[in-house]
């Protein structure tokens, strides 16, 4: 189920982004972290603070779990909404835009609820 192995993060990091066809830039580009970030934290050479992996599981559409080795499952973050597993098969290249589509869905249903009795 899980594995104890120190440097399963870096590991877990690698394949995450290589799942979802990422370059390290796209990635860093994604999480809004810088690339040599990505580079370091693949390596090994450095470990993310929380905010960071925070960052990385949401841009990668992992859990943090999934990243610190605590479950090998991937995509558990998209395993109960539709919408996130449609998500996982979006490259990294088209992900600004779904998400600009999924922001201006928000905004309509929002504006929506204002205008309701």
């Amino acid at each position: 189920m899980t594995t104890d192995q120190p440097d399963i993060f870096k590991d877990r990091l690698r394949a995450a982004r290589e799942l979802k066809g990422m370059s390290q830039s796209e990635l860093a580009a994604t999480a809004k972290l810088p690339a040599s970030s990505i580079a370091h934290f693949e390596s090994g050479a450095r470990k993310p603070s929380f905010d960071n992996l925070r960052r990385l599981g949401i841009a990668l559409m992992v859990t943090t779990d999934y990243l610190l080795g605590r479950v090998d499952i991937p995509d558990m973050a998209g395993a109960g909404d539709p919408l996130f597993r449609h998500m996982a098969n979006i490259s990294g290249a088209d992900r600004p835009l779904a998400e600009e589509m999924l922001r201006l869905l928000a905004e309509r249903n929002q504006n929506r609820r204002k205008d309701e009795p």
